[in-house]
């Protein structure tokens, strides 16, 4: 029993110091920071603008298409680093049906570029 106890130390140190040392970092900066709010600092901030209205109004359809493209062609990269780690295992059909994705995600921003959806009027 003792040395199961032996082989569990280095996980109470560590779990003993992550504490101690996540309370450190908690409690120091309340005793050593400066504390002088101002109406700027706690002032609601939201999508760049101060809220002026109710809170269920209606944004433009703009918004989401931005948000929409983007979650797109932020997955698209999310696919190109796993496909660029095992391109030498997967050959010459993982290459090419990896052009095949690229090429129609090209084809959807050029089509999205031609009508004006990259256009913040």
């Amino acid at each position: 029993m003792n040395d199961l106890l032996v082989e569990y130390l280095p996980i109470l140190i560590f779990l003993g110091l992550s504490g101690v040392l996540s309370l450190v970092l908690l409690v120091l900066p309340m005793i050593l920071a400066p504390s002088n709010p101002d109406p700027e600092k706690t002032s609601a901030y939201e999508c760049g603008f101060n809220a002026f209205d109710d809170a269920r109004m209606k944004f433009d359809v703009r918004f989401y298409l931005v948000a929409i493209l983007f979650i797109i062609f932020d997955l698209e990269v999310t696919f190109l680093f796993p496909w660029a780690i095992t391109l030498g295992d997967i050959g010459v059909f993982g290459f090419w049906s990896m052009m095949v994705f690229l090429g129609i995600l090209t084809v959807g921003f050029i089509y999205e570029w031609k009508k004006g959806a990259l256009e913040w009027e």
